[in-house]
């Protein structure tokens, strides 16, 4: 019985470069963010050569306009062309800036579905040309603040006005004990010997606006963004890495000074 041919389908999209691996001596291995499909892996075949047609397009984080064409039942691609538009050099003469934007590559990389999501891809490209205008004193809330709402996007969105167990109403202007594995804050009954951290009145507060806020959010003092970042890392190694790795996070994470608790 003959076999029936695979036919190639071409895909043009706006792309952003999450990551890149070397393949054998010349080629590269890239992680895209598409508009049209989602979280797509291609190869640039020749990528690494001097005279490449992709030249320094494949920058980390980089965004243009992707060509790959792709065939039925296989999850490797291969790109044709990428027409860079945005580099994003900004963020590397930052740690902050920078560490952030590699935790947010690497969780979108890990856990976005390989299917079209035009909101999370614009909430990417806008998140990150964020990020790379904020002033350095706003850097960190700017970072955490966006790998938030990425959180949210993908559907795991923390719940804040009410306990994450029962449903109750979570009051303001007092300490709320905030549970990672619960999925968010908890009422007083339910916090009842609870051994995670406990979030005083103005670091909950921090906590929402970070969670929901759309613009860039106010600075944060080192230990409250290392506690922040804590926070947020530990909610997303729970709720969806499940044992992966996930070094970037981590790195994160830790920052540049010492991690405390809210």
């Amino acid at each position: 019985m003959p076999r029936r041919s695979r036919s190639l389908s071409l895909v043009t999209t706006p792309a952003i470069v999450l990551a890149t691996m070397r393949y054998r001596e010349t080629s590269k291995i890239v992680r895209l963010a598409t508009r049209a499909a989602g979280i797509q892996s291609v190869i640039a075949r020749g990528a690494s050569r001097p005279r490449s047609r992709f030249g320094a397009a494949l920058q980390f984080l980089s965004e243009g306009q992707a060509a790959f064409t792709t065939k039925e039942g296989r999850e490797l691609h291969t790109l044709i062309a990428f027409d860079v538009t945005v580099v994003r050099l900004a963020l590397a003469r930052q740690l902050a800036k920078y560490a952030a934007a590699a935790a947010l590559a690497e969780t979108a990389v890990r856990f976005h579905p390989a299917e079209a999501n035009p909101e999370t891809f614009d909430l990417l490209a806008t998140g990150l040309a964020r990020l790379e205008e904020a002033p350095p004193d706003t850097g960190e809330a700017a970072g955490i603040a966006l790998i938030w709402q990425l959180v949210v996007a993908l559907g795991f969105a923390p719940s804040l006005d009410r306990c994450a167990r029962d449903g109750a109403p979570v009051a303001p202007g007092a300490p709320v004990a905030f549970s990672p594995a619960d999925g968010g804050a908890l009422c007083p009954r339910c916090a009842h010997g609870h051994s995670g951290p406990t979030l005083p009145p103005d670091a909950f507060t921090q906590l929402v606006g970070l969670v929901h806020s759309e613009a860039t959010p106010p600075p944060l003092d080192e230990r409250h963004a290392a506690a922040h970042r804590r926070l947020l890392g530990r909610y997303i190694h729970y709720h969806l890495g499940e044992g992966v790795s996930l070094p970037a996070l981590d790195f994160w994470m830790r920052g540049s000074g010492p991690v405390v608790e809210p």
